[in-house]
């Protein structure tokens, strides 16, 4: 399982503060608490700072990078934004992320083709969000047979079905856990990845649904989320279901993770 640390985003008060006092210390601490709860990749997001995006999205770049030996996952719609972050970028970073959506589409495509950039390619088009397996898999289809005719390899992309709360429409959890499965299945060498907390929008325990829904996506095909790796109990989850749906040989990483203590709730 790709993990995608999400902390550092700017919609969060503290680190939007921490970015406009550039204050890296802040900065870095939260991506090292982060890489060494287990996240592959660091998120940054500098999105809510409209004409400052760009430097400000350099600065987490090199703040993260200085801090841990994490790649980023460099997320942002504007290519002015995400090749400056990239000017300065060490080794291979991903970006969150590209779309059918006809602006964004032309805006990134130029920016990952033909490189070995990985790249979140989300199921939205300009017809609206998906609600359908058939929806998402035709939305998918245009995305993959697109960027891989532009170079990027297959095992580069991470499709994201688009998570959608299950508070408005009960059958939305089971068509996109069912979509993870038709992808998974109709690419080969394919991945799929999401941020899965729109699952419980609106509805009380929140935390209990997504680990529950990260389980049953993960016994679909998920190998990729974009979570708080700082959440012990959905870090947890995940290592018990990748273990569970035959994913981890021997079951060595789930034994590691409890030679850590990282499977139990902390110590009062």
């Amino acid at each position: 399982m790709l993990i995608i640390g999400e902390l550092i985003n700017a919609s969060r008060k503290a680190i939007a503060a921490a970015i406009e006092a550039q204050d890296a210390e802040a900065i870095a601490q939260v991506a090292r608490d982060q890489a060494n709860a287990g996240a592959d990749f660091i998120d940054v997001n500098a999105g809510i700072f409209p004409g400052r995006e760009a430097g400000y999205l350099k600065w987490l770049v090199e703040t993260v990078q200085a801090a841990t030996d994490r790649p980023c996952a460099i997320d942002s719609p504007d290519p002015a934004a995400i090749e400056a972050a990239l000017a300065i970028h060490r080794g291979t970073a991903l970006i969150n992320s590209i779309s059918l959506e006809k602006e964004r589409w032309d805006n990134l495509l130029p920016i990952v083709s033909g490189t070995d950039l990985k790249v979140i390619a989300l199921c939205m088009s300009d017809a609206g969000m998906p609600e359908t397996v058939d929806d998402r898999l035709k939305i998918a289809d245009a995305l993959v047979n697109g960027l891989v005719k532009n170079g990027v390899p297959v095992e580069n992309i991470y499709v994201d079905p688009l998570v959608q709360p299950m508070s408005v429409n009960n059958s939305f959890g089971m068509n996109f856990l069912n979509a993870v499965e038709a992808i998974m299945a109709h690419f080969a060498g394919i991945h799929t990845a999401c941020g899965l907390s729109n699952i419980s929008y609106g509805l009380p325990v929140r935390k209990l649904l997504n680990r529950t829904f990260m389980a049953m996506a993960i016994a679909k095909g998920l190998d990729g989320a974009i979570v708080n790796p700082l959440d012990r109990e959905m870090m947890a989850a995940i290592t018990a279901a990748e273990a569970l749906a035959g994913r981890d040989n021997y079951c060595m990483r789930y034994l590691k993770a409890y030679r850590a203590g990282r499977l139990q709730p902390p110590a009062a």
